[in-house]
């Protein structure tokens, strides 16, 4: 072998050690992730302080509704004061599958904004008077917003977790139970045990989450370069597990909503006390915390699929039973059940979705589109209700309707199993 061949085949072997570091830096993957570590559970930290925030005041919409009906919106239907909540959990979602791939493209950087106009939108709320305003601020804006904070929120949970994902994401998840808790409290006392009126009562709450949502901005980091793709991963609905478990979330969605807003006007229907109804509310959403956090804990140990089917099976029979409930006691009981059966369907489904993606860097853009499109029966759930209220003058046909709703969620959730290599009975 000529000196020349050696030196080229010297340098040739060089290059190729100094290549392969940087091949697996460009090519991460699932097993990669620290799995803890004081970065890591800064940002569950920071992704939990969002959700409070904004899920927490998107749960204490069953306040505002009983509130409106009596007050600004008192010549209003259930159903039409419905479309306000329901609106701003659509677009919630909906946005979700904008906000995950830029995520994944862009980085962290997107909350930032998105937590000053949210905040904005709060004041806005607060001004509000009539059935319109209501709608553009509340429901348009706020909804719009939202999507923004938490899904990457989520997405970047999801990077710094691999086999304590489910965990992380549940505690993440928690905040909007925690949040569930402390609004609702917060907003009926000073609704309807203070001088302070409505503004004020709002924009108090507003100013609580600034210094939130401050602290999320910067404890909130990607772990992965961001990645040069497309908004939409269009090929994900060729994968059988992607699109059962979308059309599974689409369907409890279409009930699981039902009684965080309209627990507080069927208890006032029963003759409890209107601030004791409101805070059935957070009774439902201090119960949904342990629902987060317990089942994802499991759902690391028994499998994400099986802990998201069981789920909706649970909903279901709470939801069953809801017109059965009809003392102060029992209300209270079944707050509690129903919180931490419906806990586990937000929590589950952004667990279920890490399983999708071959690469962790579309986390964020799987989770926001499965999100995304499962939001317009967030949309029409709601308002549904509503009108079977108006037009039977009952819970019993909420109750079967959502119930049913729930039940074939978790059905396909349970068949989602098939797509997976180790079917119906593994540990999926």
């Amino acid at each position: 072998m000529s000196t020349t061949e050696r030196e080229s085949r010297e340098q040739s072997s060089i290059a190729a050690v100094e290549v392969e570091p940087d091949q697996e830096k460009a090519t991460p993957d699932l097993e990669e992730a620290p799995d803890g570590g004081l970065r890591a559970w800064l940002v569950t930290i920071g992704a939990c302080c969002i959700l409070f925030s904004a899920m927490g005041f998107s749960n204490a919409f069953g306040v505002f509704e009983e509130y409106y009906l009596r007050n600004q919106l008192a010549g209003e239907s259930p159903d039409k004061v419905a479309w306000i909540g329901s609106l701003g959990v659509f677009l919630q979602f909906l946005t979700g599958s904008i906000a995950g791939p830029l995520f994944d493209r862009y980085g962290a950087w997107i909350i930032r904004p998105a937590a000053v106009i949210y905040v904005f939108s709060i004041m806005m709320t607060s001004l509000c008077k009539e059935y319109w305003q209501f709608m553009l601020a509340q429901g348009v804006l706020l909804g719009s917003v939202m999507g923004f904070l938490q899904f990457p929120a989520m997405a970047a949970v999801s990077q710094f977790f691999n086999k304590k994902r489910a965990a992380a994401l549940g505690i993440a998840i928690s905040g909007s139970s925690i949040g569930g808790v402390v609004i609702p409290i917060a907003l009926s006392k000073m609704l309807n045990s203070s001088s302070l009126g409505f503004g004020w009562s709002v924009r108090i709450v507003g100013f609580i989450m600034i210094p939130l949502l401050g602290f999320a901005c910067v404890a909130i980091k990607a772990r992965l370069p961001p990645r040069n793709t497309r908004l939409f991963l269009w090929g994900a609905f060729k994968e059988p597990k992607f699109v059962l478990l979308t059309l599974a979330l689409s369907f409890m969605l279409l009930g699981a909503f039902t009684p965080l807003f309209y627990i507080p006007t069927y208890a006032v229907s029963k003759g409890m006390d209107i601030t004791l109804a409101s805070y059935l509310l957070a009774i439902i959403n201090a119960a949904s915390t342990f629902g987060r956090i317990i089942p994802g804990i499991l759902a690391d140990k028994f499998g994400r699929l099986n802990i998201f089917a069981f789920g909706g099976f649970a909903s279901s029979i709470v939801i069953f039973c809801w017109d059965k409930a009809e003392t102060t006691a029992a209300l209270v009981v079944y707050s509690i059940v129903i919180g931490f059966s419906t806990g586990m369907i937000i929590s589950g489904a952004s667990a279920a979705f890490t399983e999708c993606p071959s690469d962790a860097r579309d986390l964020g853009t799987y989770i926001g589109m499965g999100m995304g499109f499962s939001s317009f029966a967030a949309l029409i759930g709601p308002p549904v209700n509503g009108a079977l209220v108006s037009k039977y003058g009952g819970f019993t046909e909420v109750s079967i309707f959502s119930g049913v709703m729930v039940l074939v969620g978790g059905i396909v959730a349970l068949a989602t199993k098939i797509a997976t290599p180790k079917g119906i009975l593994g540990r999926a």
